[in-house]
């Protein structure tokens, strides 16, 4: 086997197994399977004379040399990447974004600004509810509404987020609630308890299907301000509700925050949201 060949393509696949934080996440990425990955991986260290990764049961962690290897392959990247590869328009990076779903849903009407930087960054928006696993790479970039403790994170505060209650109108007296677990469903489930029966009556699984119906004159929804003072139809029919007010962070892995590929799209998320919030 043509040896330039060898690390040419054991250093795309050192790219996957970093950015993803380990084999399974790869293999998918990638095609090839955990073995191999992990065999290739134990050749490219070979080649290299460093170890690149700690080798833990929930994944792969860059060790020093790791880091500094991703460091460089990431600045030389489209010169290794296959040019029939990128003909095909796959190629590039993948930044993986996740963010609850009202974030996802502005990000999303601005991906036009979160892609100029590189265009042969992919990027791929994960809404999620849940906190994904940075330091596994779960995904990349995490819109939080509260401060990592974890260590190796690095964080930014972005604003504060308020709630509210929004509808076409101020007649409007039935809540449309949203089937979850997150503090604006629990507040509103506790809320309607004690509510005339006339308050509640409809329920979604996706916040956006809340919205929807909201606009469409068929309840009262729990909304984001951000969310909420962005529709031009809707009106505010409450106060802020104190209990909900949280601040929000963009989090990312300490060892990625500077990478190429990932600086500009942290960047253009932080001046997005830094903006909503004032």
């Amino acid at each position: 086997m043509n040896e330039t060949k060898l690390v040419r393509d054991d250093l795309q696949l050192f790219l996957a197994v970093a950015r993803n934080g380990g084999l399974s996440a790869a293999s998918r990425e990638t095609g090839k399977s955990p073995p191999t990955l992990g065999r290739r991986m134990l050749e490219l260290e070979a080649i290299t004379g460093s170890e690149l990764f700690v080798r833990q049961a929930r994944g792969y962690t860059l060790t020093d040399a790791g880091v500094a290897l991703l460091e460089k392959v990431t600045a030389i990247e489209a010169g290794i990447l296959p040019l029939d590869k990128r003909a095909a328009g796959n190629s590039g990076s993948l930044v993986k974004i996740s963010a609850g779903s009202w974030v996802s849903y502005v990000l999303c009407q601005q991906v036009g600004g979160l892609i100029k930087p590189d265009p042969l960054t992919r990027l791929r928006f994960i809404s999620s509810e849940h906190t994904l696993d940075i330091t596994h790479r779960e995904t990349i970039i995490g819109v939080r509404n509260q401060r990592p403790v974890q260590k190796g994170l690095a964080c930014r505060k972005l604003g504060r987020v308020s709630f509210a209650a929004y509808a076409v109108s101020g007649r409007i007296k039935r809540w449309i609630t949203v089937n979850g677990s997150t503090p604006s469903a629990r507040w509103l489930a506790d809320h309607l308890k004690d509510a005339a029966e006339s308050e509640s009556g409809l329920e979604v699984t996706a916040p956006r299907n809340a919205l929807d119906l909201a606009l469409n004159g068929m309840g009262k929804v729990l909304l984001p301000t951000f969310i909420g003072e962005s529709q031009d139809t809707l009106l505010r029919v409450s106060k802020p509700i104190e209990e909900l007010a949280h601040d929000q962070w963009l989090v990312v892995h300490q060892d990625d925050r500077h990478l190429n590929t990932v600086r500009p799209v942290i960047d253009q998320i932080v001046e997005l949201l830094v903006s909503l919030h004032k």
